[in-house]
């Protein structure tokens, strides 16, 4: 169960909220070379920088990682902004399929991620129906507390003026997994960036990708999840 109350047979599942990267975009292997890239000329005593970084933001990043280096996290910064402006946002299994399936049912969607304004500006560039598929797109500018918090799935829920328990997340990053969990919402988890064993500890459902999920199973596995 989702929660220790029992809750009203009014609840629904009225929005889904979804993390971007290793989602809905397949870019996490894109950025693992990336941060692989940047830990190896910046901190070669640190062999796992790209993965211990999954699902934090520039500035949690910058605060952990280059504290008080005002020129190298430009210089890291320029990088990053020139590669996004670049990377091949393509489409993980399946989703775009399934986002309009959901849409089509009257449920509302939102991207929530830990990624700036300017990597969206530049996914929209090369993505343009991105805006299409979703009703609200919040970054990280648009919550005080990043993942593994859980503002932003609160916040998500909140625009849409329903309960956390109301939302069904997608996440793939460990960070984002325990979001969510911590949200109080129906998780969904993708094995984009880790190994089935480790999502499933924390989703109510683990897939690899949206191809063989309909929105009729989600439905039906989100009721048996809030009314067992």
């Amino acid at each position: 169960m989702l929660s220790t109350c029992i809750p009203s047979r009014d609840i629904t599942l009225r929005a889904a909220l979804f993390d971007l990267d290793g989602v809905v975009f397949d870019t996490e292997g894109q950025y693992t070379e990336l941060y692989g890239a940047i830990g190896r000329k910046y901190l070669p005593d640190a062999p796992d920088f790209a993965q211990r970084i999954k699902g934090r933001t520039l500035v949690q990043i910058y605060a952990e990682w280059f504290p008080g280096q005002p020129e190298r996290q430009a210089e890291i910064t320029r990088w990053i902004d020139d590669f996004e402006r670049n990377m091949d946002y393509r489409f993980v299994n399946g989703a775009v399929r399934f986002i309009k399936a959901l849409r089509a049912e009257g449920i509302r969607t939102a991207v929530i991620t830990s990624s700036n304004k300017p990597k969206i500006m530049s996914a929209l560039a090369a993505r343009p129906e991105l805006n299409a598929l979703f009703d609200r797109i919040l970054t990280a500018e648009d919550y005080a507390a990043s993942k593994p918090a859980p503002d932003g799935y609160l916040k998500g829920a909140e625009i849409f003026q329903a309960s956390p328990l109301e939302c069904v997340v997608f996440e793939d990053s460990l960070n984002g997994l325990k979001a969510g969990k911590a949200a109080g919402s129906f998780l969904v988890g993708l094995t984009t960036t880790n190994p089935p064993e480790l999502v499933r500890q924390y989703a109510d459902l683990t897939i690899p990708d949206f191809e063989n999920l309909s929105v009729q199973t989600l439905k039906a596995l989100y009721a048996v999840s809030i009314f067992p």
